[in-house]
């Protein structure tokens, strides 16, 4: 497969690889921040007791592993395994999980429906929430148009 699928699918499963490749290292660490008050205020918005445990963030990071080959499979970028509708359909979740992701975070964190530290109210406006949005958009592309 070429063209903008390909391209899509290679964005968007090489951002989730990366994506879940940081939260594998924050259920150790809190790189690239300095500690783990840092990393609990910025990332999530909440006191250090409050942030999420090694094994949820190793979670997040093998459900954005899996995000990742779905939608790279999808677009032909990896090998494809296992039957095309459960790559469609897989892709076509990921899509519509980071798309409500990328819509709601704002209302949810940034409108303070759920509290939030400042810190995390900025950066969900201005990254957190876009990014999610862009990638969602490619997952999409990629499940629409993919094989």
């Amino acid at each position: 497969m070429t063209g903008p699928v390909r391209v899509a699918g290679a964005v968007t499963a090489g951002a989730l690889a990366v994506a879940g490749g940081l939260h594998g290292v924050w259920a150790r660490g809190s790189w690239p921040l300095a500690d783990r008050a840092e990393l609990a205020d910025a990332v999530v918005g909440v006191a250090p007791e409050e942030a999420p445990t090694a094994a949820m963030c190793g979670a997040v990071a093998g459900l954005l592993g899996a995000a990742a080959y779905l939608v790279g499979a999808r677009s032909g970028v990896l090998p494809a395994v296992g039957p095309e509708r459960l790559r469609r359909a897989g892709a076509g979740t990921v899509a519509g999980v980071l798309l409500a992701r990328g819509v709601l975070g704002p209302v949810v964190f940034g409108g303070g429906l759920v509290p939030r530290t400042e810190r995390f109210r900025r950066l969900e406006l201005r990254c957190y929430a876009p990014l999610c949005a862009a990638l969602g958009t490619g997952a999409a592309v990629v499940a629409r148009g993919g094989r």
